[in-house]
C-alpha cells in the first residue's frame, strides 16, 4: 500500500507535541469517527511509532502505515474499536 492509495478522512498535527500527548490526542481524535474511517496523524516526537503502535494494539486500532518524512512521523490509522 502506498500513500497515495491511503486517503485519510482527516489529518491531526502533533508535531511539537512530546509523549504522551500524541496519543492522547490521537484517542481523543478517533472518537469523532466512525468505525473504518481512517485518520493521518503527523508527529515528530522520537517516541511518537512506537507509542502510537502500541496504543493500536491495546485499543483495537489498525495502524495501516508509518512513513517517515524528514523529522515527522505520518501515521494512518484506521479506526476499528473491539
Amino acid at each position: 500500500m502506498t500513500e497515495k492509495e491511503i486517503k485519510p478522512n482527516q489529518i491531526y498535527d502533533f508535531t511539537g507535541l512530546k509523549c504522551p500527548l500524541p496519543v492522547l490526542k490521537t484517542k481523543r481524535a478517533l472518537k469523532n469517527h466512525s468505525n473504518g474511517e481512517v485518520i493521518e496523524i503527523i508527529a515528530d516526537d522520537p517516541a511518537a511509532n512506537l507509542d502510537l503502535k502500541h496504543f493500536c494494539e491495546v485499543s483495537g486500532n489498525i495502524l495501516l502505515q508509518v512513513i517517515k518524512k524528514n523529522k515527522n512521523l505520518n501515521c494512518f490509522i484506521k479506526k476499528n474499536e473491539i
